[in-house]
């Protein structure tokens, strides 16, 4: 398991599920951790009480990630409170059940935002900081959706996702010097081993897929390793 201690990360999303999961998981490896989120206050805390529990150094910073002033806002308190960044996991997203004939464009527009403008726009930020240190890391959620469509409805979701793959793969040709940028699946987050190899989150083989993954009870399966 690779040392992280010094090194900085922010979790976009972060106060359930898998954002805390992965919190979680780079705290254990030794990284300071900001802990970002939007209406879920008292989880966020929680999980930077967890992380602190033991000595470890965590923030937890109120920010929605699909707007610029938000996310400049979360970008200094990090540097402000930590000195640098080294870790983007851009994990905010959400999703909706309707199909085609049902998706608004209040309903696009919230979709897109929410999973995909603030990939670029803390990406954005944090190549410009990573760029300046000539080192850093960036990690996108994306989902099997991003490559073989959604099966039933949820078409605002999967462009979102398949975007995210462009964006990373664009990104890792034009901005990779500071770092690799990588791009992984939910599903793929789950069943594979944890390695976070150049940024690339793995876990175990032989995790069942289909099932949403709590971030809590099975963080022990997803510990990254970034070097």
């Amino acid at each position: 398991m690779t040392d992280l201690s010094g090194r900085a990360a922010i979790v976009t999303g972060a106060s359930r599920g898998l954002g805390r999961g992965i919190a979680l998981a780079l705290a254990e490896q030794g990284a300071d951790v900001v802990v970002n989120y939007v209406s879920a206050e008292t989880q966020a805390r929680e999980v930077v009480a967890q992380i602190t529990e033991p000595g470890r150094r965590a923030l937890a910073v109120k920010a929605d990630a699909s707007e610029a002033a938000d996310v400049e806002r979360l970008f200094q308190a990090t540097l402000e409170h930590f000195g640098r960044l080294d870790i983007l996991v851009n994990n905010a997203g959400t999703s909706q059940p309707k199909d085609i004939f049902q998706i608004e464009a209040d309903d696009w527009d919230r979709i897109i935002r929410t999973n995909l403008t603030s990939c670029f726009l803390c990406s954005q930020a944090a190549m410009r900081i990573m760029a300046r240190q000539k080192s850093g890391r960036i990690v996108n959620i994306s989902s099997v959706v991003g490559h073989q469509g959604a099966l039933f409805g949820r078409v605002h979701y999967a462009a979102t996702k398949s975007g995210m793959l462009g964006m990373t793969r664009t990104l890792a040709r034009t901005g990779a010097p500071p770092g690799p940028i990588a791009s992984i699946t939910r599903e793929e987050l789950w069943q594979r081993l944890a390695d976070f190899l150049s940024a690339l989150c793995l876990l175990r083989p032989g995790i069942r897929t289909g099932r949403e993954g709590d971030g809590d009870s099975r963080r022990q399966e997803c510990r990254p390793a970034l070097r």
